[in-house]
């Protein structure tokens, strides 16, 4: 290994030590350790993802030494140590102290560490602990090229400063404390890449994977329109980023989707087929390819709501306990509600796909029980032990505070619209969120806003009072009354299920060729005769099921008849009688009267004011 910088009062190393072992190793070294034993801990989570994740137990091995003699390392707790105080030759000042420790990284997500032959990447969190006492001070990383010959023509992309690196390359990054150290995730590789500017400042997409003809022009022309569209909706007038650069990164697999937001960088991971190709015949955005413009644009509003307007809770997070908030419907539910309002308002796609899309996420909600017993607000501050642990009973028992928070920052956008005349809107919201809590944060001048400092702006910016619609809607269960809030902007809002097609009302998987329930909604066919998530269906009326034939097999009954169903409960054999009820999946549709086309609510952004 090389060695540190020493100019740095808190020093790292970090390289892919066996890629085909999938460990990390990581040097850390400590100019000024406390006098009384030096405390090092390694986050429980990861900013974005509201789960205990225990990431130190991917520490395989950890050792501590001074000027090349071993030092004493006690473990105190799942994720912390203390080393003994290494005795200087100076002032009785403790001598510099250095960890060595492997992380185990094989977690291919956006959360954590994934490290083989074709790739690196991981969060801060995962892979550099803690120095307690001194998160303050500058930290330096000096990411070093595998010693292998897959990674002889790697480059490095991340948001991180450089110091002594240059762009993409290997060497010394720096960052101004842990906080920010960890906020900027690193993947190394033989990527594409592509760049371009966002009101003057550089953005890089960045696709790790394999992806045959990948279209980057055309990726590249539509992430500036979103990026810009943003950037203007927080900073009309001096359409100021709040950053120096971005950082798209991005894993193509098979299949996957999911992402994580950060600073001045986003990590995504999607399925290679969504992204955009060079032989498409057609410039129309597929489904797969406006998904994953939506979630860039998801974690891209992000940099504004979450990364700098903060809940109060999470300023400043605490890493190895649960920080419980209220607000995730704000800064999840609003960002989810924004990221494919600002695709039509960036002109990426027109306002019938976008009306798709909302008529999509209004059936989600409305589909499973569990949004009348379980509060947004208690969603969001039972996120780490109820929504990120979810079960096969989740649909009868919870309510997400993505999909509903969505559709009550678009109730909260007409209401505003509605009682202002059109003057002040959702948009005017966030701008105040931004100016007051987020523009300053990582200046200083920041803070974390509070729960009732919230329901006051809305006051505040509506000139109405809004405690009954939080009461109901927020802290209270009742469904959102989209229909009668998008009629005065001239939007029909219809719910077209197909009652009459049979139905079991549950959730199939798949187990290799077998059927597989994996829910059961609550009050449904399958529900009231007895079944199970879980059941392994085998035979209706004598004849076969598999993954593959349950809606032909069911398409020969009509609602209400009786059938016989044969399924295993783990290797028991059990026989049902199910009562088919109609498909109760709404099949939500809304559709703009074309005279209300210069009147369509918060498909126009309000004016800065």
């Amino acid at each position: 290994m090389k060695k540190t910088n020493k100019n740095a009062a808190i020093a790292y190393a970090i390289v892919g030590h066996d890629l085909a072992a999938h460990l990390f190793h990581v040097t850390l070294t400590v100019d000024a350790p406390a006098p009384d034993g030096q405390v090092f801990a390694l986050p429980a989570w990861i900013p974005g993802s509201y789960m205990i994740r225990e990431f130190s137990r991917n520490i395989v091995r950890i050792s501590a030494e001074s000027n090349g003699e071993p030092v004493e390392l006690t473990k105190l707790d799942k994720h912390s140590w203390k080393a003994v105080a290494p005795k200087g030759v100076l002032n009785d000042r403790p001598a510099p102290l250095t960890l060595h420790y492997e992380v185990y990284a094989w977690d291919l997500s956006v959360r954590a560490a994934h490290l083989d032959q074709n790739h690196a990447f991981f969060n801060g969190t995962s892979v550099f602990l803690r120095v307690l006492g001194q998160e303050d001070q500058p930290h330096v990383v000096d990411i070093q090229r595998p010693d292998h010959a897959a990674a002889q023509t790697w480059r490095v992309a991340t948001s991180l400063p450089e110091l002594k690196a240059k762009r993409y390359g290997f060497g010394t990054y720096i960052a101004a404390n842990y906080d920010e150290l960890i906020d900027h995730p690193v993947e190394q590789g033989d990527f594409a890449l592509a760049t371009f500017k966002a009101h003057g400042i550089p953005h890089d997409i960045v696709i790790s994977g394999r992806v045959p003809n990948l279209d980057l022009a055309r990726l590249s022309a539509d992430l500036k329109r979103i990026c810009e569209t943003q950037i203007a909706f927080f900073e009309p007038k001096s359409k100021q980023a709040p950053m120096d650069r971005y950082v798209f990164m991005t894993l193509a697999v098979g299949d996957g989707y999911g992402g994580l937001e950060h600073r001045a960088s986003t990590a995504l991971i999607c399925a290679r087929a969504d992204l955009p190709s060079t032989t498409a015949t057609s410039k129309d955005i597929s489904d797969g390819y406006l998904q994953y413009l939506g979630l860039c644009s998801h974690e891209y509003f992000h940099t504004w709501n979450v990364k700098r307007i903060k809940p109060a809770a999470f300023a400043p997070y605490n890493l190895q306990v649960e920080n419980y908030s209220p607000l995730l419907w704000l800064f999840e539910g609003f960002t989810s509600y924004y990221d494919d309002l600002m695709l039509v308002r960036a002109g990426v796609i027109a306002e019938p796909a976008y009306f798709k899309l909302l008529g999509k996420t209004i059936g989600s909600v409305l589909r499973g029980s569990g949004r009348t017993k379980q509060s947004v607000a208690d969603s969001s501050f039972d996120a780490w032990g109820k929504y990120y642990r979810q079960d096969e009973n989740a649909p009868n028992a919870i309510i997400s505070y993505y999909t509903k928070g969505s559709l009550i920052g678009l109730a909260l956008d007409l209401s505003i619209r509605a009682k202002t005349g059109g003057k002040k809107s959702l948009d005017d919201v966030m701008r105040a969120l931004w100016d007051r809590y987020g523009r300053d944060f990582y200046q200083g001048g920041g803070r974390g806003v509070t729960p009732a400092e919230v329901e006051a702006l809305f006051d505040e910016i509506s000139g109405g009072r809004f405690k009954p619609f939080f009461d109901k809607y927020i802290r209270g269960t009742e469904d959102v009354p989209l229909a009668k809030l998008l009629a005065p902007f001239g939007v029909k809002y219809a719910d077209e299920r197909k009652s009459l097609k049979p139905s079991l009302d549950a959730n199939i998987g798949r187990d290799g060729n077998d059927c597989k329930l994996s829910s059961v909604h609550e009050n449904g066919a399958a529900h009231l005769a007895g079944l199970s998530a879980g059941d392994l269906l085998v035979a209706i009326d004598g004849l076969r099921v598999t993954a593959t034939n349950l809606d032909t097999l069911l398409s020969r009954y009509g609602v209400g008849s009786n059938i016989e169903v044969h399924a295993f409960r783990r290797d028991e054999l059990m026989t049902f009688s199910v009562a088919l009820q109609g498909d109760r999946v709404p099949g939500i549709t809304l559709t703009l009267d074309p005279a209300a086309k210069k009147s369509t609510g918060p498909l126009r952004p309000s004016a800065a004011r």
